[in-house]
């Protein structure tokens, strides 16, 4: 499948009803900050180039941003800080994240998230990860310039090594446990290609500078260099 028809699957998915019932009842009551905002509270689609050569990873919209916009990490404090990272490093057209509609484009780079409905508390469930797995298969198919993969958080690593082991990807080193920029190796005959762990740009993480500005610069620092290897 392209992207589009994977994203017209995504916006219409019904696999996990609780988190359907939960995006939609938040789109409903609304944070006070957001009273005037009309809400999409639906499943958010993956964002960015269809020829990507580099995908990130999240975990799962969250309840007022992406669940609010419909654009992943758009609207709060994790897109805050992420897309400046990426207009830094030329993945973006612009350090803001705003809304749908304000122009920014994502450049040989696609944002996707391990689950795609916001789920209470920002703890998707086992089944609920196994019922977005899918989906994630399918775009990482659907990229066959694929040369980087970021996961963005411990949870977004996890999901980005069950869709390597189900795609029959060989990795080195063989023990993979998780830390901001550790890194591993994919590879499938000739095919090759790097895995990077980050930190999860949250406000828990970037507010008490477990992740700062230079952390995260040096992981799309490294994406730029394997692509340019």
């Amino acid at each position: 499948m392209d992207l589009e028809r994977i994203q017209t699957a995504v916006v219409r998915c019904t696999r996990c009803p609780e988190l359907r019932a939960y995006a939609a009842e938040v789109a409903r009551e609304r944070k006070r900050a957001y009273r005037e905002c009309v809400y999409w509270g639906r499943p958010v689609p993956a964002f960015g180039d269809p020829q990507a050569r580099v995908m990130l990873v999240g975990l799962a919209p969250g309840a007022h941003g992406s669940n609010r916009t419909g654009r992943p990490f758009t609207g709060d404090a994790s897109g805050a800080f992420l897309y400046p990272a990426l207009y830094r490093a030329g993945f973006a057209s612009q350090p803001n994240a705003i809304d749908r509609n304000d122009g920014l484009q994502l450049r040989d780079c696609l944002i996707t998230a391990a689950v795609r409905c916001a789920p209470p508390k920002n703890k998707p469930t086992p089944a609920e990860l196994r019922n977005c797995m899918p989906y994630l298969l399918e775009e990482f198919d659907a990229l066959g310039h694929l040369r980087v993969m970021v996961g963005l958080g411990a949870v977004a690593f996890a999901s980005i090594l069950k869709v390597l082991h189900e795609r029959a990807f060989a990795l080195d080193p063989a023990r993979r446990l998780f830390s901001h920029g550790a890194e591993l190796t994919a590879t499938k005959g000739r095919r090759s290609i790097a895995v990077i762990a980050s930190y999860h740009p949250s406000r828990q993480n970037t507010n008490t500078g477990k992740l700062t500005v230079a952390m995260f610069d040096r992981i799309f620092a490294r994406a730029n260099q394997v692509l340019s290897e």
